[in-house]
């Protein structure tokens, strides 16, 4: 009898070892759901799946960025910028000759409004780099000299991790009688205050609200008074 149990699981785990190889065998040689049948390859510029191995169009990087730069929501966004920052040169902050820094310059339109408006030397750093505007720098830390530019510039301050020792770098690397201009979500004086209460080597100029790229926002603006 006992013979006869063990007989009959033998053949029970054979069948099982046969039916789990064809099952495998079926997954593997059927086409995932989620691929393009073949003749949709042809209709679609970038692969839909992981499953359509077509070749993937390559763009030089000057050729993304004239594909970028002028593209209307870009231009239309350096030229809001060019006549916000028309109004700082007109407060006689800002001239041809300024160094200007642009801290958090994400894909660069600040940098880019500033060159068209004839401002020489501008540089614009962010976390991840968008050459040629932008190098890759932490707002945090700055690889710069104390004082080496005349402006600095940022228009996202309310996202940086530690507001603190974001403006404290501004500071530091504007030279003594230069400026800092931010901008943030349209506030009241008391939003401004402690916003100025972060510049501690900077004495307050004034603010103002202003329209930024469609957005209702406020333009600060302090002068550094001592060296870091």
């Amino acid at each position: 009898m006992d013979r006869h149990v063990q007989t009959f699981l033998n053949k029970l785990s054979f069948a099982s070892v046969a039916v789990a190889t064809f099952t495998l065998l079926l997954l593997f040689l059927r086409t995932p759901q989620t691929c393009l049948p073949p003749t949709a390859a042809a209709r679609h510029r970038f692969p839909r799946s992981s499953c359509d191995s077509a070749r993937r169009e390559f763009l030089p990087l000057d050729k993304k960025n004239k594909r970028l730069w002028s593209s209307r929501a870009f231009r239309g966004q350096v030229l809001s910028y060019r006549r916000f920052f028309d109004s700082v040169r007109d407060l006689g902050l800002l001239r041809n000759h300024s160094k200007v820094l642009c801290v958090s310059a994400g894909a660069g339109h600040e940098v880019m409004a500033l060159s068209e408006s004839g401002v020489a030397d501008v540089t614009g750093v962010e976390l991840i780099d968008s050459p040629p505007l932008v190098s890759r720098a932490d707002p945090h830390n700055l690889p710069f000299f104390d004082g080496v530019f005349d402006l600095a510039f940022s228009g996202h301050l309310e996202e940086a991790l530690f507001p603190s020792r974001f403006v404290a770098e501004m500071e530091r690397t504007v030279r003594v009688g230069g400026a800092c201009v931010v901008v943030v979500d349209e506030c009241g004086d008391t939003e401004v205050e402690e916003i100025v209460g972060l510049f501690r080597k900077s004495r307050f100029l004034g603010a103002v609200n202003v329209t930024l790229i469609g957005l209702k926002m406020t333009r600060i603006i302090l002068r550094v008074k001592t060296a870091p």
